[in-house]
């Protein structure tokens, strides 16, 4: 199983990189607003230099080399649990969130901080920009509750 979780990790990191590369050298070249792709979708580009959704973000930000040894820090313990693990759902789910955590330890490495480009906004609710790894990052935690939910556990006797 932890060459599964480790590959889908791989699969995450290297398409994660691959969009934020083709947008920042390609679709996002300047400083300008771009215009909506549909009526509550656009890509943006937004540097996070806070945790999630900007959480810590702004002028009082903490130091990126931080957060990105506590992204390795979080994923090399998570890469234990994978290799504990032979649950499928938990494999797929860890792979994915190792791989996104990655990711934007990545950016924080490359930029100082995380590239977000996807904005959502619908009804006048407007969601915080992210990125392919937080969205992978979210469907692994997902897949690990849905996990946890459906497991059939043993009653005792």
């Amino acid at each position: 199983m932890i060459r599964l979780g480790l590959w889908i990790a791989t699969v995450i990191l290297a398409l994660d990189q691959a969009v934020k590369w083709w947008l920042l050298n390609h679709v996002l070249t300047g400083p300008e607003a771009y215009p909506p792709i549909t009526p509550f979708f656009s890509l943006v580009r937004v540097w996070n230099q806070g945790i999630s959704f900007g959480i810590l973000g702004g002028d009082n930000a903490p130091y990126p080399l931080l957060l990105v040894v506590l992204a390795f820090s979080v994923s090399f313990v998570l890469m234990i649990w994978l290799g504990r693990t032979g649950r499928p759902w938990i494999c797929w789910g860890l792979g994915f969130i190792i791989g996104g955590a990655l990711g934007n330890a990545v950016d924080r490495l490359r930029y100082g901080a995380v590239f977000d480009f996807l904005d959502f906004h619908a009804f006048g609710v407007h969601w915080p920009a992210f990125n392919l790894a937080d969205a992978a990052i979210t469907v692994g935690v997902g897949m690990i509750l849905i996990d946890a939910l459906l497991e059939r556990r043993e009653t005792p006797k």
